[in-house]
């Protein structure tokens, strides 16, 4: 009966990821889709757990009411600014379960001798591992470890701990870690019909994969520049799906097959996305070795640059976008580090009371992690009609009176059409020069992620508004309501 019921937990788990992840297609039906997923999870666990008989009813609630307490804190705790970290974070973690699930489970075996009966009578310790299960664990251990290391090099890079770096023959030396790698591996292949016999050399095969792979991560995540670290995390997020779907071949568990299919296949669909987005190609993402050789920007960094720019303030800015027909805000970075977003949301409302059209232009790469300006934006109750994705919204820029850039800088930058020797030459951007009038919300002129002077600044049409972005907003939207009572 136990049995009956745990099969059909792990099927309506199953059902409810399939069905959560086809909500997260539209921001209209995603926050439910995340809660059905969710759900689906809190099954998935329950179920594993009284099948395998890890915890008694008590430990079971404790535990749930102690990761809940975790997660409840971390949601109202982390800044939105910090997200893209989380996610690192969330990725890793996951990496580092899948890896340490498959080791215990060759533990485990290690501990159970299987007795078979010979025909003569002669009883014999039957292998526990097959080479198929061992190169499934391996393969876990591997993804797993490879993510864990990874995520947490992407953390350190997406808070500013640390800078993208690389060293002479780094390229040599992560092939032969990835060549002691396979060898590694294909021992513990080698050792599966003896296992466990001899265990001593499956558990060192299976340490020693695991700490090359790790070291393999930090290698393949440690020299990518930071304008690619979007790709960078749904790629990794790709690599914890498929490490979760390997364990659960380990564990014969098929919510945990279900799940991390998903999540792998949906991550590296983002990432193809992503790549595109950057002008990078998936076998280069996959290689582990795209933005390890960027070229250095060939114009001069903000400090250096002496090319005159036209400033103006708030203003200007209020007479001019209330007196255009149409507006687009293009929402970037500095957005969601100034918390500006219920300020640009109050001033698209009052524009929108004037008669103008106000529109939110969404790159895919804006921000730090894939959908990042999309979740800002829905925090402060924007319209999902209105964010609208570039290719949708590029061909507009040259009818589009006013073009509000609030901490946008790559995304924006005309030298991805115009300098061949510029590093994001050959990125898709969106076509804000295009437009009649820009105003370009920024704290300095210093580069962006990319470490790449914006030629946008230097447009006859831009206008600079410096100053936080929040402030200067709020300063807008005082000259628009006093422009609306005059």
């Amino acid at each position: 009966m136990l049995d009956s019921l745990i099969t059909i937990a792990y099927l309506v788990a199953a059902a409810l990821f399939i069905f959560g992840l086809k909500r997260l297609s539209s921001p209209r039906t995603a926050r439910g889709g995340n809660r059905m997923a969710s759900v689906g999870m809190l099954i998935a666990v329950a179920a594993a757990l009284f099948e395998r008989q890890i915890l008694n009813p008590a430990e079971l609630i404790a535990g749930l009411a102690l990761g809940g307490a975790v997660g409840l804190l971390l949601a109202r705790k982390i800044k939105m600014t910090s997200m893209p970290e989380l996610v690192a974070a969330f990725n890793g973690f996951g990496g580092a379960a899948s890896a340490l699930v498959a080791a215990a489970e060759v533990m485990r075996l290690a501990g159970a001798e299987q007795i078979a009966q010979l025909s003569d009578g002669e009883q014999v310790i039957a292998s526990a591992l097959s080479p198929t299960l061992a190169l499934t664990i391996a393969l876990s251990v591997l993804i797993g470890s490879v993510t864990f290391s990874g995520s947490f090099v992407a953390f350190a890079k997406l808070n500013g701990r640390l800078k993208s770096m690389g060293f002479p023959g780094l390229r040599i030396i992560s092939i032969l870690v990835g060549l002691g790698v396979v060898g590694a591996a294909a021992l513990m292949v080698e050792q599966a019909p003896s296992f466990p016999l001899q265990a001593s050399m499956m558990t060192t095969a299976l340490f020693a994969l695991a700490g090359l792979a790790l070291v393999l991560g930090i290698f393949l995540v440690l020299p990518i520049g930071g304008a690619d670290m979007p790709v960078v995390v749904a790629l990794l997020n790709s690599y914890s799906g498929l490490a979760a779907a390997a364990t659960g071949f380990v564990l014969q568990n098929y919510a945990l097959i279900v799940s991390g299919a998903l999540v792998g296949a949906s991550g590296l669909i983002l990432t193809k996305i992503m790549c595109e987005a950057m002008n990078r190609s998936l076998l280069n993402v996959l290689l582990g070795g795209f933005g390890a050789e960027a070229k250095k920007a060939t114009t001069k960094s903000g400090d250096e640059e002496d090319r005159p720019v036209r400033q103006t303030s708030p203003d200007d800015v209020a007479v001019l976008m209330s007196y255009a027909g149409s507006v687009i805000i293009v929402p970037g970075y500095g957005l969601a580090v100034a918390q500006a977003q219920h300020e640009v949301r109050e001033m698209a409302d009052l524009l929108q009371e004037e008669g103008v059209e106000v529109r939110y232009a969404i790159h895919p790469v804006a921000g730090r992690m894939p959908g990042h300006m999309n979740v800002l934006l829905a925090e402060a109750n924007v319209s999902y009609d209105l964010l609208i994705e570039m290719d949708d919204i590029n061909a507009d820029f040259p009818s589009t009176d006013v073009v509000l850039v609030v901490g946008a800088n790559d995304v924006v930058n005309p030298a991805a059409h115009n300098d061949e020797s510029s590093p994001i030459y050959g990125m898709p951007i969106l076509n804000v020069d295009e437009a009649e009038n820009i105003i370009v919300l920024k704290r300095t002129m210093n580069t962006g992620y990319a470490g790449v002077q914006n030629e946008l600044f230097f447009n006859p049409k831009t206008s600079m508004l410096f100053g936080d972005a929040k402030d200067s907003v709020g300063a807008i939207i005082s000259e628009l309501k006093e422009l609306a009572a005059a």
